[in-house]
């Protein structure tokens, strides 16, 4: 008798280009041997070159998406993206609390690569509110620390340290900042979870190609916590997939492309 995968689910936006929201969040969850269901918070047209058109969907549409995975195909995860709007966020934090979803892992998408604007304003402290205090695990780059946090920049160890023992402070019990915006020939990670901190470092790879880097991130986390692993160990684990994911980019487009999901 076939082996019966774990589902996860990823609420998060469509990239047409398929590098980044939904479609690489689907991509990556099937890296890891984990069935893919999503909920669809708003709509891009966009390639490597950049975001050209942004629709975010009706929020009663978004928790009907959320009711009807949960209620059949049952997931052991939950990533969420590019919620778009603070209605958005509300209606995704009370259907993950009505239908006891979980771990969440909340990466808080507010920017495309490009520019574009995925998170209205008044949103980020629907998320901050709202969100924060159901996730597992939140992902932030370092200016989406900084506005969670209302703070100035991030450059330091020691300031992605504070900002990750910030973050749980403010509900999430556990939170991973990334350096991936940050300067020099080193990228660090720190994850500050029950306490305890977490610092994980890698040679910046030198490639244009980084187009979709958090949101896959974030998914493999969600992937490996639905095939029942720790966080540390799934943090690691997903750690290691995005640098060969990035060390291996396919090339595509004549922009930021996407980097390689079968890495």
């Amino acid at each position: 008798m076939a082996r019966i995968p774990p589902t996860a689910l990823t609420i998060a936006g469509s990239d047409s280009g398929g590098g980044a929201g939904i479609q690489a969040d689907l991509k990556t969850f099937h890296h890891f041997g984990v069935y893919g269901t999503c909920a669809l918070t708003l709509v891009t047209a966009q390639n490597t070159l950049g975001v050209h058109r942004v629709e975010r969907l009706a929020p009663s549409l978004v928790a009907a998406q959320i009711d009807a995975v949960a209620e059949d195909l049952r997931p052991r995860a939950v990533k969420s993206g590019a919620l778009g709007s603070a209605a958005i966020v509300e209606v995704v934090a009370t259907a993950v609390a009505r239908h006891g979803l979980g771990p969440l892992v909340v990466d808080p998408v507010m920017l495309a690569k490009g520019g574009a604007d995925l998170l209205d304003a008044d949103a980020v402290d629907a998320l901050r509110r709202r969100l924060l205090p159901a996730a597992e695990l939140v992902t932030p780059n370092l200016p989406e620390a900084a506005a969670l946090l209302g703070g100035a920049s991030l450059e330091s160890e020691r300031e992605l340290a504070e900002a990750a023992r910030a973050l749980v402070a403010l509900g999430a019990r556990a939170a991973l900042v990334k350096g991936g915006h940050g300067r020099g020939t080193e990228v660090i990670d720190v994850l500050a979870d029950r306490g305890e901190l977490l610092t994980l470092r890698a040679a910046r790879i030198d490639t244009p190609h980084t187009h979709g880097t958090g949101c896959t991130y974030a998914a493999a986390i969600a992937a490996r916590l639905a095939l029942g692993d720790e966080l540390a160990a799934a943090v690691r684990a997903a750690h290691a997939y995005v640098q060969r994911a990035l060390a291996t980019a396919p090339g595509l487009g004549a922009g930021r492309g996407p980097l390689n999901h079968w890495a």
